[in-house]
């Protein structure tokens, strides 16, 4: 029998424990950087950091009690999904609400690659897939509603997850990108009809729609569904926002 020695475990080198103790610290240091996003992101939401506000980088560390790391990686996050912008010499600032001429153009650009991302994604539909598109309405019906983003952001992540997800199920590698830039304004357009979720029952309603179109495996049922969500939801958001 193997005997272990200096404190290194019977059948294994001392570079394995090395190796464990390197891959905990990385993911010590995701879960953190996730935490600080999460803090901001509610901050954001939340409208505790009101747009146009300079965001510290050593003041948020100080706050959540850490380094300056998890604070940066969070901004350049936040950043990505339009919610804070980089100022050169001047660091990160919050950034301002979606004008009704930003929202127009979000749409637009939604109604032209959302329909068709449903169209290819039904049309190559997995057993797998069809089933991670119910968890994610199933998620959508039994998320908290509440005003305040605590309350309502696993409403947000399901919803994402449900656009997505039909997005990397079609297959074409540009079309999910062009939808990853949309999706990365996500966030900030939740702000555009005020804070919290007002439309949740009919953009519940419009994700089954969608979803049982995919069940039906009719591409162009898929397509009209999506594009159907996608007009309602530019219609609602439209009626619910304050002026400029």
């Amino acid at each position: 029998m193997q005997k272990a020695s200096n404190g290194t475990r019977a059948g294994s080198r001392p570079d394995d424990q090395t190796g464990d103790r390197r891959g905990s610290r990385t993911v010590n240091r995701q879960v953190l950087a996730d935490h600080v996003y999460e803090e901001l992101l509610a901050s954001l939401m939340d409208g505790r950091l009101e747009p146009g506000a300079a965001i510290s980088i050593d003041g948020t560390a100080r706050e959540l009690d850490v380094s300056p790391t998890p604070v940066r990686e969070a901004l350049a996050r936040l950043e990505h999904t339009g919610m804070v912008r980089r100022v050169a010499l001047k660091g990160y600032r919050v950034a301002p609400v979606f004008t009704r001429e930003d929202f127009a153009e979000l749409m637009e650009a939604r109604l032209v690659i959302e329909p068709v991302n449903a169209r290819l994604a039904c049309a190559r539909l997995t057993p797998e897939r069809l089933a991670e598109l119910e968890q994610a309405v199933s998620d959508l019906k039994s998320a908290p509603r509440g005003p305040s983003f605590a309350e309502y952001k696993d409403y947000l992540e399901a919803d994402e997850r449900f656009h997505q997800l039909i997005a990397q199920q079609t297959g074409n590698q540009f079309m999910a990108a062009a939808y990853a830039a949309l999706g990365g304004q996500v966030q900030r357009f939740r702000l555009f009809g005020g804070v919290g979720i007002t439309d949740a029952e009919y953009a519940i309603a419009e994700h089954q729609s969608v979803l049982d179109a995919f069940s039906t495996g009719d591409p162009e049922k898929a397509e009209a569904a999506m594009a159907d969500h996608v007009q309602k939801v530019r219609a609602r958001a439209i009626a619910d926002a304050p002026a400029d």
